[in-house]
């Protein structure tokens, strides 16, 4: 692309009405993350009753949340291609209507056949809010606020688990599970709102060769740069990115970079977190907890402290370093692990066990969200140059929720089968096993510059000597 084909600069908005933009674009998939959030936790309360209401088996519980996770794979493998195709902000509206008839067919619906029909559906809108909101959100902020903005998604997500907790609670008293599933129609219908209102991203718009677009809606949103120089920055960065293919992430020198996050993602569900995420209430009450409005509260101050540890990854990951967060999240979610499973091996619980229970619960979500959730994505997108880098994030989700699916399926019937001890005793080995797979293959990229890391991967993972320096 050439600067002669840019059209002019449009005159620059006020610094006020940008930095509204801004904020507009981020709390709009914020908003989004909330929802993604909240009906993934919402199933957590529902499944108690609606399992009675509909005569659930422990592998028929299962699939009512890993046929979600099932959709929610097929969403995340169309997500960049309709997004591409359509625009990042087309896709947020379909995902935002999807949100809103789907949740509301699921709590309508008559029987599980329905319902899982109906998640199914409402798991390919997710799969495809995963890929799309943090794509509208990170190309369309100022750089500046840029990583801040993606790491709102991400806190918002979390923040949606904890809202749902409290909602299960308070729904609890009656057993209204259809209130608990479709409440989340109402902030997905007015999250239509500011999507109608605001314009796609200015690299959608040089994608499509929309460069005038580009430039203007670049002049709306980040006031400190150059709209003509950063479309034409734009433009190059998407002629780079040309040629990249997944078949590249199986060959050398990128192989070591791809088994590297499908692994990360992987370890990453298949540790457990979405056991209690799903089976908070089954879980407590193993543990000797009383009461489904207790079994629904209690779950909701282990969010609580889920989404202060993710904010407190995000305040010091750039100060000590991506791997010692890493590795101390994961050595903490293998403690917790094992403390579960000594309190489970212990027979009825009851008294001070019971809240040491709680306490290892607690801990090990909050673990799990300083570590591993906070990193995940960021390991993601240094691994790979710009041209492999989309393809190798999908790679790495696509990891990430084959392990989902299989502790949405499995884990009730484990429970119901070999027991919580044995269960959990299984997740520590596993965990046990993320945290040898981080300490050999995750490297320390704190204040290294993209290029630095490409050539860590492209060095077979070592940090290449630098050249020595010449005297005057």
């Amino acid at each position: 692309m050439s600067m002669a084909t840019l059209p002019a600069t449009p005159p620059p908005p006020s610094s006020r009405t940008s930095h509204r933009t801004g904020r507009m674009f981020a709390l709009t998939g914020a908003v989004v993350g909330v929802i993604y959030g909240y009906d993934t936790g919402s199933i957590s309360g529902a499944l108690v009753f609606l399992s009675k209401d509909f005569h659930l088996t422990a592998a028929e519980k299962g699939l009512v949340n890993s046929i979600l996770v099932f959709g929610s794979l097929v969403g995340a493998l169309i997500g960049g291609k309709l997004a591409d195709a359509l625009g990042r902000r087309t896709a947020m509206l379909i995902v935002a209507v999807s949100y809103a008839v789907f949740v509301a067919l699921s709590a309508l619906a008559p029987n599980v056949v329905v319902l899982d029909a109906v998640r199914f559906l409402l798991g390919i809108a997710i799969g495809i809010s995963i890929v799309a909101a943090p794509l509208y959100i990170a190309e369309s902020v100022p750089a500046r606020i840029r990583g801040a903005s993606v790491a709102a998604y991400q806190v918002a997500t979390v923040a949606g688990i904890a809202l749902t907790y409290f909602v299960n609670w308070g729904l609890s008293g009656g057993g209204h599970w259809r209130w608990m599933l479709g409440l989340s129609a109402i902030p997905a219908t007015l999250v239509l709102i500011p999507l109608l209102r605001l314009p796609d991203t200015p690299r959608w718009y040089v994608l499509k060769g929309r460069t005038d677009r580009a430039v203007e809606v670049m002049a709306m949103t980040d006031p400190d740069v150059d709209p003509r120089a950063e479309v034409a920055a734009v433009g190059a960065a998407l002629a780079a990115e040309g040629g990249g293919s997944a078949r590249s992430l199986l060959h050398k020198p990128y192989a070591r970079a791809t088994l590297f996050v499908v692994g990360l993602g992987f370890f990453c569900q298949i540790t457990g977190i979405n056991a209690v995420t799903y089976y908070s209430p089954q879980i407590f009450q193993e543990m000797g907890f009383t009461g489904d409005g207790q079994n629904f509260l209690l779950p909701a101050f282990v969010e609580l402290a889920s989404l202060a540890a993710t904010v407190l990854a995000i305040l010091i990951i750039d100060r000590i370093g991506r791997r010692l967060v890493l590795l101390s999240g994961i050595g903490t979610v293998v403690v917790m692990l094992a403390v579960l499973t000594t309190v489970f091996a212990m027979g009825e619980l009851h008294g001070t066990a019971t809240w040491v229970g709680f306490g290892a619960v607690l801990l090990f979500t909050a673990a799990f969200n300083f570590g591993f959730g906070s990193l995940i994505w960021v390991y993601a997108s240094e691994a790979f140059p710009a041209q492999l880098r989309s393809t190798g994030a999908s790679v790495m989700l696509s990891a990430d929720l084959v392990a989902n699916l299989l502790i949405a399926q499995f884990f009730p019937s484990l429970m119901a089968w070999v027991g919580a001890a044995w269960t959990f005793g299984g997740l520590a080995v596993l965990a046990l096993g993320a945290l040898g797979f981080a300490f050999v293959t995750a490297p320390e990229t704190k204040g290294r510059q993209l290029e630095e890391i490409q050539g860590y991967w492209l060095n077979g993972g070592r940090w290449p000597t630098p050249a020595p320096e010449t005297a005057p």
